[in-house]
């Protein structure tokens, strides 16, 4: 979904897109000419890019969840690499010891890097991560969304 301005805000579903250019609070930018949303008399184009009638402000930034810091971290521990293993999250700077709930201060780490870890920071306990922790840019978590093949998008998304 797009504001306005043409500047990506979101990723909403199909069922929302309809609704929104039903509504006439959107206008259909782009729509995959395969594949169509039917009712008993009419079928619509399934919509691929909209953009909002009105002005929106853009998501200045993501919110620090659970699943934004897998995504993030590429569903992969941050000590050791493993990405089939069960994972948790980790603070660099334990909590016990002053650490925060912040982007840079989590990583997502496999259970045994976690318990090897413990209540220490990665350097006490002789580990090192693979890449430094940092706050995300919406318009790179935007991205993920989308499949590689897919080119109706990029135009949007300043590559």
């Amino acid at each position: 979904m797009l504001n306005q301005t043409y500047f990506p805000i979101s990723v909403t579903t199909v069922k929302k897109a309809i609704i929104l250019l039903f509504l006439e609070k959107a206008e259909l930018i782009k729509f995959n000419n395969q594949a169509f949303v039917r009712s008993s008399t009419i079928q619509y184009p399934q919509p691929t890019i909209i953009r909002l009638v009105d002005y929106r402000n853009s998501p200045k930034t993501i919110d620090l969840t659970r699943r934004n810091l897998m995504r993030r971290d590429g569903m992969r521990c941050q000590y050791c690499g493993k990405s089939n293993v069960q994972l948790t999250l980790d603070h660099i700077l334990p909590r016990s010891r002053g650490g925060r709930e912040e982007w840079e201060n989590l990583v997502v780490a496999c259970v045994a890097c976690n318990n090897k870890k413990g209540n220490r920071t990665p350097e006490e306990a002789g580990m090192k991560l693979l890449s430094k922790p940092k706050k995300p840019s919406p318009i790179l978590f935007l991205r993920q969304h989308f499949p590689q093949n897919e080119n109706d998008w990029k135009d949007y998304l300043f590559y």
